[in-house]
């Protein structure tokens, strides 16, 4: 997992594919636990996404929430894609085109 701070309000995550998708969300998790920046996660390198995948980012996503803080995922195929949309889960995340677009949308957001 690359982490960049972009800004010094914003975080950039680009995910590695698996093997080590799992350890990296769970890093990222333990690092939502204390005060950061809003967070872009990049999907680009991901080809496959499971179940234990789709709980790590809820609770990524719930500690953003309790932390006021905003996240925003990019780079999605479309065969991630439509794991958030058969999950209903891409009614709850933020969805971005690309890394740009999700950075441009949380500074106008500030």
């Amino acid at each position: 997992m690359t982490l960049e701070e972009w800004s010094d309000s914003i975080l950039l995550v680009k995910l590695p594919p698996e093997p080590t998708l799992t350890e990296d969300l769970n890093a990222l998790e333990e690092r939502l636990a204390t005060p950061v920046r809003d967070v872009v996660l990049d999907f680009a390198q991901i080809t496959t996404l499971n179940s234990t995948h789709l709980a790590q980012l809820l609770r990524i996503r719930k500690l953003s929430i309790e932390g006021d803080r905003d996240l925003r995922l990019c780079g999605l195929n479309d065969g991630i894609w439509g794991v958030f949309l058969v999950t209903g889960l891409d009614k709850i995340f933020t969805f971005a085109e690309d890394v740009p677009t999700a950075l441009a949308s949380l500074q106008i957001d500030q």
